[in-house]
């Protein structure tokens, strides 16, 4: 077979990817509007920035409870059945929200929202690796990563130009025709699903401990930042309950003689816990700098949020210039030494944010971001194409789940950690001029996250040096085909 040949994409395959693409970009957006529209409810529903939060904190912790679930879902009814009903849920909860009449209407509407994405991202996934028989998932999920580039620029800028000119409402009102035409797409173009003979029944006991310990860690982190780390009770006690769910959980699955939720063997795969522990550490790089780098162009540089979404844009050129390249070049030589050259390429892309205040040039910031961009374009593609090496294909919706928690918890640390960074620094440097102590707060969190980019050089290392087969397995070859 020849080298293009190689490269070229099943036609069906192309067709899905498209059809999940065109579904995954309203939570995406949804999310990033949502935070340009939070001022705008809280003065329609005249209520106080602590209710107010909770339209954005309820929506993560609904994600969080319904994730766990997608894994038994995908086996029991079908990838597509799910994809087609995460779609439907979200739907309703963007109506619902849309029409709602209070400020608890509001909050109730936005987890089914929250169920609704939950539930779609890693079916969106599952579908991807099950259609493709794991082939060529380097070009695959660099198609994914489009509305991840275009979401976090996008979201801000649309967000501002609606709630200005429609009021915020029409938030989620934009989301009715994207998601009926998603829905049309998906019931036409996605192949039947080839439903698991292992369908199983819920594991209650294993969701009644791993739904709430997801939900409860990403709450106490989201609380990190508002109360300065993690020493209040109102952020330590929530990490703990859901740490200690999280680990009674590992022991129960590990040792539970039926099938549990989630099957954790599967990190007994080095490769499978490699990528885990780089998808936790992309979290960080990349969910950290969705807050970081916004609030460094309104606060140091004085622009609105408007312009800091596009003064933003070079980022996602970046990663759109480079992510499918760099999907293709997975698919040939591995993972390894892109992620590295990725990693590297982020870190000095970073490097000049750490040293500029407000009369940096604006052009060095744009050619900095650029080159930011196209590093963040090789790192998390090449990261999910290799977690699937080796996988049993009827354990594809449990990598799934795993990964995406890991991503979501890395995720949610990130902009934490940050936040949390730059509130300390503005104590510390209180005595200071304002313009000065800001330019330094944000200096020193951009060092922190360039110190999460060189931490994951150290998994990377462990990644494949060249694919050799990117296939998932049928059961009677991945690990013997026990379970």
């Amino acid at each position: 077979m020849s080298k293009g040949k190689k490269e070229k994409l099943d036609p069906l395959v192309t067709r899905a990817a498209i059809i999940l693409v065109i579904g995954s970009i309203t939570p995406l957006l949804d999310s990033t509007m949502v935070n340009v529209a939070i001022q705008s409810i809280s003065l329609d529903f005249k209520c106080t920035m602590s209710v107010i939060q909770w339209v954005i904190t309820g929506y993560m912790l609904a994600m969080g409870i319904a994730t766990p679930i997608s894994g038994w879902a995908n086996k029991r009814f079908g990838g597509k059945q799910v994809y087609i009903f995460s779609l439907i849920t979200f739907f309703a909860g963007s109506v619902l929200t849309a029409l709602s009449w209070d400020i608890g209407s509001l909050i109730v509407f936005r987890l089914i929202q929250g169920l609704g994405a939950g539930l779609m991202v890693p079916i969106t996934l599952n579908l991807l690796v099950q259609i493709s028989g794991g082939k060529q998932l380097g070009q695959i999920m660099s198609y994914m990563s489009i509305p991840s580039a275009l979401g976090p620029i996008l979201g801000p800028v649309l967000g501002g130009v609606i709630v200005n000119g429609l009021g915020w409402r029409w938030i989620f009102y934009v989301n009715v025709p994207v998601i009926l035409v998603a829905i049309l797409l998906a019931v036409k173009g996605l192949p039947k699903d080839k439903i698991s003979d292992h369908k199983g029944t819920l594991d209650w006991i294993g969701i009644s401990m791993l739904s709430p310990a997801f939900a409860i860690l990403i709450y106490g982190i989201s609380q990190i930042s508002s109360y300065g780390g993690i020493i209040n009770s109102a952020v330590f006690v929530p990490l703990m309950i859901g740490v200690v769910l999280m680990a009674a959980f590992v022991v129960y699955a590990l040792h539970s003689k039926g099938t549990p939720v989630v099957d954790l063997r599967l990190f007994r795969l080095k490769n499978f816990s490699v990528c885990s522990i780089l998808l936790f550490l992309s979290g960080l790089i990349i969910n950290g700098s969705m807050l970081l780098f916004p609030l460094y162009y309104q606060q140091v540089r004085s622009e609105s949020a408007f312009y800091a979404g596009l003064l933003l844009i070079p980022q996602s050129i970046g990663m759109l210039a480079t992510q499918n390249w760099f999907g293709k070049l997975t698919d040939r030589i591995g993972s390894r030494w892109i992620v590295l050259t990725s990693l590297m390429i982020t870190v000095l892309g970073t490097i000049p944010f750490a040293f500029a205040d407000g009369s940096t040039n604006q052009v060095l910031l744009a050619i900095a971001l650029l080159i930011r961009g196209a590093g963040l374009g090789g790192l998390y593609i090449p990261i999910m194409a290799s977690a699937y090496i080796g996988i049993e294909e009827k354990h594809v919706p449990d990598a799934s789940t795993v990964t995406r928690i890991l991503q979501t918890i890395g995720g949610a640390f990130g902009p934490a950690i940050l936040a949390t960074v730059i509130q300390s620094q503005l104590t510390v440097h209180q005595t200071m001029k304002v313009a000065q102590a800001e330019a330094g707060a944000y200096n020193m969190a951009f060092w922190w996250s360039i110190a999460f980019a060189v931490i994951a050089f150290i998994p990377t290392f462990f990644l494949p040096l060249r694919k050799n087969t990117s296939e998932i397995k049928p059961a009677s070859q991945a690990d013997g085909g026990k379970q």
